[in-house]
């Protein structure tokens, strides 16, 4: 079985993946400082309760956008399951996509992984969004080649930072104002998630829209990260929700870079 590990700026999750099926995943706050013992720690208590030993990781597979975890992760893998791990890094391992902008290196390993992913998946032109710590916008054209893309706050990091700066503005949750209500706000919580929600979704529908100009090709839209569902249901600019593609990206991956080293 595979361990593949995406590390987000937010979470990190784990999955445990069986050829192209992920059979569990586990997810965990974000810390750079966490040791590879408390990472086996929580993590084997998870796998015990689905009755996974450690024996059966074979092989494992790490993206991360935050690079102080990449060292324990590298540690976890080699220390407590025997495997030296696979790094998603510009130029480290083959991605069966090309990377078509002036400096590779700059474009994080999420956003490779997403790209690989989609292209495997879906035919055609595509937009990539990521809803994530930051909401990304990546563009991967038909013949297979990350052609760049656009990183806005992601909508929690908006929310913070409101509240944050506001001193009278209450902590709110991400939601659309309750049905019946309209978009101009009849109070301070109405107002704001009037504001944040559907000032949200016009961005998504505007970068959508001016992406879709600049290629000037039919595209396909294809959304993931933990909003991408709720995002979804109030706008017609997604085509597609899927969930598992940052780990159906790592686990596609892993495969063409194991095959080439057999």
């Amino acid at each position: 079985m595979l361990l593949a590990i995406d590390v987000g700026n937010t979470n990190i999750v784990f999955a445990i993946c069986e050829g192209d099926e992920i059979r569990w995943r586990w997810r965990i706050s974000t810390d750079g400082q966490r040791t590879a013992d408390e990472y086996a720690v929580w993590l084997h208590q998870l796998m015990a309760l689905e009755g996974v030993e450690r024996t059966h990781i074979s092989a494992a597979i790490i993206a991360t956008v935050v690079p102080p975890t990449l060292f324990n992760l590298q540690r976890l893998c080699r220390k407590y399951f025997n495997v030296e791990p696979m790094v998603v890094a510009m130029g480290s391992l083959d991605l069966g996509v090309k990377v078509a902008v002036p400096n590779p290196a700059e474009v994080g390993a999420d956003r490779l992984v997403n790209t690989v992913a989609a292209h495997h998946a879906y035919p055609g032109n595509l937009i990539v969004i990521d809803f994530g710590t930051a909401t990304t916008f990546d563009v991967v054209a038909a013949e297979g080649a990350y052609c760049g893309g656009v990183i806005a706050p992601g909508i929690n990091l908006s929310m913070e930072a409101l509240y944050q700066a506001a001193a009278k503005l209450p902590r709110i949750a991400v939601e659309p104002p309750a049905d019946g209500l309209g978009v101009i706000g009849r109070g301070t919580v109405h107002a704001m998630q009037s504001g944040v929600f559907w000032g949200y979704v016009g961005l998504i529908e505007g970068l959508v829209q001016r992406i879709k100009a600049e290629m000037s090709e039919p595209v396909t839209v294809i959304a993931t990260g933990g909003l991408a569902t709720l995002f979804n249901r109030h706008t017609s600019t997604i085509d597609v929700v899927d969930g598992d593609l940052t780990i159906s990206g790592l686990i596609r991956i892993h495969a063409i870079n194991e095959k080439k080293n057999e």
